[in-house]
């Protein structure tokens, strides 16, 4: 065969094999994406993006114009928008989302409305996503969601992976005065089989006193400080004297100024006050917090908060100290009524408490 044959027979091989591939590119072209399960992933068949707005916070009002942008640049359904109350702080909200079709539900405001929203997702395998508006934004934190720019913290809301997380479960026994009781906000998250819900940190003593006697107006203008400021009026506090059980290990008797229960540890101002905590390892970290020596006890025990954070310690005499430990269970009695807070938010008063880990029970956006 002469070369001008075989080259019109390569000719023709090609141009039926360029055509069959363009057949193939087009026909997968027109085919919806499918996810891992088998069903088609496309904007048109996804239930919208709900968005749980506390309206109290500063710039809640640009979230509605930023949102319906962002998940139109992203041919997703136009979002729904619920505003939470003084009432109702974003459980109701998340539950009437879930009831709409919501694919995702967003937190938008501090960590209470995270917390609240969070309580109502809880076992049902839809993620939450966090814009985070308030003074701590503690998960936000942890989760390194972003903290200021809208637009950032939209893309990981609305296309962050999905990361399945721990919680915790707080149940009181409070003291027989009606005063001392749990606040509203704190009730909304209460689940009555398995009690007050918490994915930071729950805390006892000296941080729960000092989150309950900060000023809201002052926590608005100076941030963050405003809790250390009110910490300040309690440095010269009564140490606890507490009976603790962890998981099945006998009891121990505990002295103490603080004790904290830890889902994860990065605080506000880059300290990480539980510096092995794991948000998704289905632990809680535990920190029991003593000084002594006044002032320059509380000087000392920051110092150390600070060098931990950094893989560091200090070897010098203490006159404060942390102690450590991890458990899956936690029972504490006291000899009288202490303060108790959790993510933030101040629960009121108990005399007895028991805390556990539900392991990867909620789903969140993260980036």
């Amino acid at each position: 065969m002469a070369w001008q044959e075989w080259l019109s027979v390569v000719a023709v091989v090609l141009a039926v094999g360029a055509l069959v591939l363009a057949l193939r590119v087009q026909r997968r072209a027109r085919l919806p994406a499918v996810a891992d399960d088998g069903a088609p992933s496309s904007p048109s068949t996804r239930g919208p993006v709900a968005f749980v707005v506390n309206p109290t916070k500063p710039r809640a009002g640009e979230l509605r114009e930023a949102a319906l942008r962002a998940c139109a640049k992203r041919y997703l359904p136009e979002p729904m928008f619920f505003e939470t109350t003084a009432e109702e702080a974003g459980t109701a909200q998340a539950r009437k989302a879930l009831e709409a079709g919501a694919s995702a539900v967003v937190a938008v405001g501090g960590d209470g409305t995270v917390r609240a929203v969070a309580a109502a997702l809880i076992g049902t395998g839809t993620p939450m996503g966090i814009v985070p508006l308030g003074t701590g934004n503690l998960l936000a934190r942890n989760l390194d969601i972003p903290l200021t720019r809208l637009e950032d913290q939209l893309r990981v809301a609305l296309e962050g992976s999905s990361r399945p997380i721990d919680v915790g479960w707080l149940r009181v026994r409070p003291p027989r005065r009606e005063e001392d009781l749990p606040s509203e906000p704190a009730r909304e998250a209460h689940n009555e089989d398995k009690g007050e819900m918490f994915l930071v940190i729950a805390g006892v003593g000296f941080d729960a006193a000092m989150v309950k006697d900060t000023d809201e107006e002052l926590k608005s203008r100076v941030g963050w400080m405003a809790y250390f400021l009110a910490g300040a009026k309690h440095l010269d506090g009564r140490r606890m004297r507490l009976q603790i059980q962890l998981d099945d290990r006998p009891a121990v008797m505990v002295r103490a100024r603080s004790l904290l229960l830890g889902n994860c540890g990065k605080l506000p101002g880059g300290l990480t006050l539980l510096p092995g905590a794991e948000i998704d390892d289905g632990w809680l970290d535990i920190a029991a917090i003593d000084t002594r020596g006044g002032l320059a006890g509380w000087v000392q025990l920051f110092g150390e908060v600070v060098l931990q954070g950094v893989g560091l310690r200090n070897e010098l005499p203490k006159m404060g100290r942390i102690d450590h430990t991890r458990s899956r269970t936690v029972k504490i009695s006291s000899d009288r009524p202490v303060e108790l807070q959790i993510d933030g938010e101040p629960l009121g008063r108990a005399v007895r408490l028991t805390a556990r880990v539900e392991h990867h029970a909620l789903v969140v956006r993260a980036p």
